[in-house]
């Protein structure tokens, strides 16, 4: 089986980088922002055919939320357009497809865990842009698996967990907002569900993954101080008194019931996960 891996350089291909690779059936293809330029879509599906895949497992992307909001077009380009271009080669080249999604395609506003089904209304541009791949997808290939996702950390790349550590080793007391509330993701554990999918019975659509648990990122600060055994104050703070460019999703909890039940994964909660990676950490 050959199977390409865009955003080879990012926290989930990194990550599954560490787990496809044990597989000696499978011929992996980690393609970095050089090899497969995602900001030039023009080039995508004639790179592709280079390779002749089976799979396609689509990581990359614009996630720079913030800059999304004076970037938008570019963006679009590597959110959508480049989507875009991939699942019409997938379509033509009958190649399976696995793409990641977010959390952020929603506006917040539920007051229970979300299903694959729910009513999407993004708030930011890197919500939208994601929103319009997965649709770019959905036309072109009914039959690609979308994995939503949401708060993703891991011992690559930068992320909450490592500028939490960061600051509450720098720093006698910190802020951290209490009223955005989802789960957490550890990025290997996404990358083990995905190889399960890619060995499993094939059944297309939009699945969500997360870690288990229900937190706050000032819940997710307390537990990474507790398990570091740091002293920094910690003080939860709203939304409303940390302003940034893009507006974030206030609720934005992923149900997992659907991508358990077709692929009967067993998720581990956020805190088990969380522990593993910073004991990763500290080898």
């Amino acid at each position: 089986m050959k199977i390409i891996i865009t955003g080879a350089n990012g926290q989930l291909g990194s990550e599954l980088k560490d787990v496809l690779l044990k597989d000696s059936s499978k011929e992996c293809f980690f393609l970095d922002r050089k090899q497969l330029p995602l900001d030039q879509p023009i080039l995508i599906q004639d790179i592709l055919d280079i390779y002749q895949p089976d799979v396609i497992i689509h990581a990359g992307a614009y996630t720079a939320v913030d800059l999304a909001e004076s970037e938008s077009a570019l963006a679009d380009i590597v959110n959508h357009q480049a989507t875009d271009e991939i699942a019409q080669y997938c379509k033509i080249n009958d190649v399976k497809l696995i793409a990641i999604s977010t959390d952020y395609v929603f506006d917040g506003n539920s007051d229970c865990s979300l299903k694959e089904d729910a009513e999407v209304d993004p708030v930011n541009v890197y919500g939208l842009t994601k929103l319009k791949g997965e649709q770019a997808i959905q036309r072109w290939l009914p039959d690609g698996i979308i994995i939503r996702t949401s708060w993703v950390y891991s011992t690559y790349g930068k992320n909450f967990v490592k500028t939490m550590i960061k600051l509450m080793t720098d720093r006698d007391e910190i802020s951290v907002i209490n009223d955005q509330i989802g789960s957490p993701t550890y990025a290997y554990d996404l990358a083990k569900a995905i190889a399960i999918i890619i060995d499993s019975d094939w059944l297309g659509g939009i699945y969500h993954y997360s870690n288990e648990g229900e937190i706050s990122w000032y819940d997710f600060a307390l537990a990474i101080r507790e398990l570091k055994g740091l002293e920094c104050k910690v003080n939860a703070i709203p939304t409303t008194s940390y302003p940034t460019p893009a507006k974030r999703p206030c609720y934005s909890l992923l149900d997992k019931s659907k991508i358990k039940r077709t692929y009967d994964l067993n998720i581990p909660t956020w805190k088990e996960s969380l522990a593993i990676m910073l004991n990763k950490e500290e080898v």
